[in-house]
């Protein structure tokens, strides 16, 4: 019962700082797909950041263990972010965003994201059985992580992402400084 309040008050939480930093808006969600807006970029990889560091200190102060990594099929996540990525680009929701628009009260967030979310899990469900055994025998690379799969550190692996987010924001605003000076 603990684990399902703690994921609770996590979702709330998650759901509150999508709000307050105006990431449940359409056009915020568009805008990254337009290159014209990296706020939902940033946000997203500093929560990476964040969430990597805290998981991968405690479990090395062993306060928790991780579950088993289910196996990665690179096909499969290339085929699937690609769809995921169409859909989030056509309709300007992603699954966050829409959850936490719902939960403002948003008509036009809730209608169309849950019947998204109905109408995807539908498909998955009717296509798996099929799709799956031909996508699984493609370039399946076991259940690992990227530390495993670059013989890393995981700690090494951190700080490498989060180097490279770094200079990743860096990039970003000063192509948004240049921008707004040729304008």
């Amino acid at each position: 019962m603990n684990t399902y309040v703690i994921a609770i008050l996590l979702g709330i939480f998650f759901g509150f700082s999508l709000n307050k930093a105006g990431l449940t808006k359409y056009h915020k969600i568009v805008n990254v797909f337009r290159l014209t807006d990296m706020a939902v970029l940033k946000f997203m990889m500093t929560a990476l950041i964040v969430s990597m560091s805290g998981l991968y200190l405690l479990r090395g102060l062993g306060l928790i263990t991780f579950p088993n990594v289910p196996a990665t099929y690179v096909v499969g996540n290339i085929v699937g972010g690609l769809i995921f990525g169409v859909g989030m680009a056509l309709s300007g929701y992603c699954p966050g965003t829409c959850a936490a628009g719902s939960g403002e009260g948003k008509l036009d967030y809730l209608i169309p994201g849950l019947l998204g979310f109905l109408v995807g899990a539908g498909i998955y469900g009717l296509t798996y059985q099929y799709v799956f055994p031909a996508i699984s025998k493609l370039a399946n690379i076991g259940n690992v992580v990227i530390p495993d799969l670059w013989n890393l550190s995981p700690f090494l692996t951190v700080v490498f992402f989060a180097l490279l987010s770094m200079f990743l924001f860096y990039l970003i605003d000063r192509a948004g400084l240049q921008r707004k000076n040729r304008m």
